[in-house]
Formats: C-alpha cells, sequence, structure tokens
C-alpha cells in the first residue's frame, strides 16, 4: 500500500507537470486569468461527467461519499487553493518579472512540508527533509534564468505559495472521501468563480478549439492529478505527497525541451541528477517502529487487513474492497508505515 502512494504521487506529478507546458502553447490566445478559470472549470466539469456516469450506470462505488462534516475543510480547500492562490498569483505577477515568479513558485513544496510539519505535527525525518530539498533544488535550479529583481509582488507570490501550502494540507483532511467528488467540486466552484472575476475585469473567451483544448489540459492535469493526488494523501501523508509531488517541474522541463524546442541543458541535467537522489531518498526510505493506534472511528475505503478486523452489522456492503463506517480497537504493533490514513501518531517520545 506504501508504494501504492508513491505511485499515485509520481502519477499526479506527472499529469500536472505535464500540462505546464501545454498550457503555455495556449497562453498566446487566452488571457492568464481566463486560463487559470478554464483549466479548474475543465477539471470540475470533465470528472463530474464520470461521477455522473457512475452513478447513471449504477456501478457500485467503494469509496466514501462527502459528508456534511467535510463542507466546511472543502470550502477552506475551495478559496486557499482555488480562488485566493490564483488571485495573489495574479497580481504579484503584474508587479513581478517572470524569472522572479518562477522561482518563488517553488516554495509552495516548502510550505506544504513546513505546515504539515509544524503545524500538523507529522513526522518529517532527516532523510526526508535532504530528500526534499534535493527534489526543491532541482525544481528551483530549473526555475532560475539569471538575476532576478525583487519587488514587493513576490509577497503577493509567496502568498499565493502559502495559499497553495495550506491548500495541501486541509486537504488531507479530505483524503478519505471520493476523490473524484473532492476534485470534482472544488474544480467547478474554483473554475466558475476564477472565470467569472476574469469576463467581469473584461476579458473574452477564446474559440472553441481553445476551449476545449484548455479543458482537456485542465481534466487531466488539474482534475485527475488531484484525485490521483488526494489518494496520495490517504497513503502517504501531506509531507512526503508534496515532496513527490515537487518533481512535477522536472516533467514539465523535460516535455518543454521536446514541445517547444528547448535546449537540453546542462542544467536541466544537473536538476534531473538532483531530483532523482532526492526521489531514491524518499523510495529507500524505511520508517519503522512500535506504536499504538488509539480508538479511531471514519469511514472510507478499505480490506480487512492488519487494521480492519472490526465487527459488521447487516447492513454492510459485501465482499471487498467496501465502505463504511467502522470502528478501530486499540492497537499496539510494529511494522514499517507512512503518516497515512491510521498512522498519525506522535513520536516525541
Amino acid at each position: 500500500m506504501m508504494r501504492t502512494g508513491i505511485l499515485l504521487a509520481l502519477l499526479s506529478a506527472l499529469l500536472f507537470g505535464a500540462s505546464t507546458p501545454f498550457a503555455k502553447l495556449l497562453l498566446g490566445s487566452v488571457d492568464p486569468w481566463t486560463m487559470a478559470g478554464l483549466l479548474y472549470l475543465g477539471a470540475g466539469l470533465g470528472l463530474a461527467v464520470i461521477h455522473v456516469s457512475r452513478a447513471a450506470l449504477r456501478l457500485p462505488t467503494i469509496e466514501a461519499p462527502l459528508r456534511r462534516a467535510d463542507i466546511p475543510w472543502l470550502a477552506l480547500v475551495v478559496l486557499t487553493g482555488g480562488i485566493l492562490g490564483p488571485l495573489f498569483l495574479m497580481f504579484g505577477l503584474a508587479r513581478t518579472d517572470a524569472a522572479t515568479t518562477s522561482l518563488l513558485l517553488n516554495l509552495e513544496g516548502l510550505a506544504t512540508m513546513g505546515i504539515a510539519w509544524v503545524v500538523f505535527r507529522e513526522n518529517v525525518d532527516r532523510r526526508l527533509l535532504v530528500g526534499a530539498f534535493a527534489i526543491l533544488a532541482g525544481a528551483v535550479l530549473l526555475s532560475w534564468q539569471g538575476q532576478a529583481s525583487f519587488q514587493w509582488g513576490t509577497l503577493l507570490i509567496a502568498g499565493a505559495c502559502l495559499c497553495w501550502g495550506i491548500d495541501n494540507n486541509l486537504t488531507r483532511k479530505l483524503s478519505s472521501a471520493d476523490p473524484v467528488q473532492v476534485a470534482m467540486l472544488k474544480g467547478l466552484a474554483a473554475g466558475a468563480i476564477n472565470l467569472f472575476i476574469a469576463i467581469a475585469n473584461g476579458a473574452a473567451l477564446p474559440s472553441a478549439g481553445v476551449l476545449l483544448a484548455a479543458g482537456v489540459v485542465g481534466f487531466l492535469g488539474y482534475g485527475v492529478s488531484l484525485a490521483l493526488f488526494v489518494l496520495a494523501l490517504r497513503h502517504l501523508g501531506t509531507a512526503r505527497t508534496g515532496a513527490y509531488f515537487s518533481l512535477a517541474p522536472f516533467v514539465g522541463a523535460i516535455l518543454a525541451v521536446f514541445m517547444l524546442g528547448e535546449p537540453l541543458s546542462v542544467k536541466l541535467l544537473i536538476a534531473g541528477c538532483l531530483m532523482g537522489l532526492g526521489l531514491w531518498l524518499h523510495l529507500s526510505e524505511r520508517h519503522e517502529h512500535e506504536h499504538t493506534h488509539d480508538v479511531l472511528e471514519h469511514e472510507h475505503r478499505h480490506n480487512h487487513d492488519e487494521h480492519h478486523q472490526h465487527e459488521h452489522g447487516p447492513d454492510a456492503p459485501p465482499g471487498e474492497p467496501h465502505t463504511h463506517w467502522h470502528r478501530h480497537a486499540p492497537l499496539v504493533h510494529r511494522h514499517p508505515h507512512y503518516p497515512d490514513l491510521h498512522h498519525r501518531h506522535d513520536h516525541t517520545h
């Protein structure tokens, strides 16, 4: 299951990183704010088709639906990651050169890990930190275009990264729910609001072909990527998922070499080595100690493994995996683990 989480995080980074050069191709004919709205809306609408089709075809669902208690967390995710983040970025872009913007956007990875470590007390050991900084160093190197002139607008871009770091950590609160539903609602809400603001500020909609292309890029690079990110959070926790996701700039840079004719530079090769080192440090991590599971009640997709030895009532869904509200009895044992849904314990002793 740990390797599954790693694969999900890497696929999420792959899709999001690949969306960057495709979005760059479209930006020549689309206002940046309009593009942000179209990408999010494409993600929401594409996932809505999947969600509605699943219900129309009466396909069995094995994911837990969003509940009323999840709505405040979802609203904060939409506000921080879907509205405030892009809003700060747009105002920052208007006051800052492109080199500085690209460099500062890598602060999202540090913000994600820092909040997970300091605020949510997620375990982050030395190996993870070294690996994360190696990945971040590669991303910074990819973004560096020479000397950057720092202006006060950089604070707005840093604020956008902080919003996305908060967004990533708050999304962990929703990681037990249906990832398609979570990503769909975020995309629809953020896309509609951003597009409304863009049109209200005088932006015009592009041609039908560009609309379709932006929708497809948004569906894969934002919608499917976010759904995979939510699943990865379930298995890995926020800090590790955010670290793996920091590989996205490298993916985008590699694709830019082939798609946009950019040169295969020494800088790109060095950045690839740094990110490869960070990835190896994370893949070779082994976190194992005796730990205690306190009483826990929640709902999510599960099999009856060592952590799910509970009784079922007459209304429990048949087969495995399945979803229902269940109770975890106290348990003390030892095995390799990540800070997933069931391993968010203290490490202070």
